[in-house]
């Protein structure tokens, strides 16, 4: 690089400094001002005794590295989760039941606020509210039949109350108003046709625990030697072997729960359960990544500190629900 880069032109009366006139000390201001020259104009390193308490090696001032989860909190959340459920489960029916509704109407309302924030869509929310626990009532005392009437006179009720509103997007919020029906309260509605069995305690305790291994089975195998992506464009975390590992976890875990907790159950029908909820549960992570993904969210609610909200914790158990359901009449019967 030329000397010109550096700046302007030298000024009149500049001497340019030779080899030889480099063995002439200069006197006086010269000398000083050599030796200005020679020290850099801005120190690009700081001194260390200038700031310390700007010092990147002292302890208070390293970054600190943010988990993306509060374990300590899901911990508790999931332990207390846990026995609200086994309390219900086995003391008391009905008190499961109101578990479910309340698990179905706190959904309903995290996914329709997600979509009106998100993509502007306004679901009818009372009818909803009120047909998902309907629903769940029906399916406990009136089975299958009732579940579906509840079913259709819920979307009615969407249909009707949307009506008061201006016809803009009408058929775009009804629309959405029966997915919600559909994804949330009438999945779960199995889960209440579940527990109504003689031995419904039971059944829904398998079906809560095949999902959990198998959620738990695909999250370690898939951390330890997860390689080939599953679905990357949907959840990139998801990998091959995590679904092979939740296929295995559930398979031995179903063996096990059909054999020693349900009535009339054998350890062949465990492997096709387990079998079956590893890949409805599977589907159903997957679903609700792609509706966030959508939404451009990463949690549907913060109502549970280290899990996000419910339908965070439903993912998987929605679409699992009628499957099991399903198997446990082709196995046992609905009992």
């Amino acid at each position: 690089m030329n000397e010109s880069s550096w700046g302007p032109p030298p000024a009149a009366g500049y001497v340019r400094r030779t080899e030889h006139a480099a063995r002439i000390p200069p006197a006086g201001p010269a000398r000083v001002s050599r030796e200005a020259a020679q020290t850099p104009p801005m120190s690009i390193v700081p001194d260390p005794g200038d700031e310390p308490e700007q010092r990147p090696d002292r302890p208070e001032q390293r970054p600190r590295k943010r988990a993306g989860r509060n374990l300590r909190a899901a911990v508790g959340v999931g332990l207390g989760l846990g026995i609200l459920v086994a309390v219900s489960l086995f003391l008391y029916k009905p008190a499961f039941l109101g578990v479910i509704a309340a698990a179905v109407v706190v959904g309903v309302g995290e996914l329709s606020s997600r979509l009106a924030e998100r993509k502007g869509i306004r679901v009818p929310l009372p009818p909803l509210v009120a047909g998902g626990a309907a629903m769940v009532l029906a399916g406990y005392l009136r089975g299958a039949e009732g579940a579906w009437v509840a079913v259709a006179f819920t979307a009615l009720g969407v249909l009707l109350w949307r009506m008061a509103g201006p016809p803009d997007n009408y058929l775009r919020d009804v629309t959405a108003g029966v997915f919600v029906a559909f994804y949330v309260p009438f999945l779960a509605t199995f889960v209440a046709l579940m527990l109504a069995a003689d031995d419904g305690s039971w059944r829904v305790l398998t079906f809560l625990l095949l999902t959990v291994v198998s959620d738990t089975g695909a999250y370690a195998v898939g951390w330890r030697l997860g390689r080939r992506k599953l679905a990357p464009r949907i959840s990139p975390g998801k990998t091959r072997e995590g679904l092979a590992g939740a296929v295995v976890f559930a398979m031995a875990a179903g063996a096990l729960c059909m054999h020693f907790l349900i009535d009339d159950g054998t350890w062949w029908q465990g492997l096709l359960l387990g079998l079956g909820v590893a890949a409805s549960a599977t589907l159903g992570d997957l679903g609700e990544s792609m509706i966030k993904r959508d939404l451009g969210i990463k949690d549907m609610g913060t109502l549970l500190p280290g899990h996000g909200g419910i339908m965070d914790r439903l993912d998987s158990l929605l679409p699992t629900a009628p499957t099991v359901w399903l198997l446990y009449l082709a196995f046992v019967g609905a009992g």
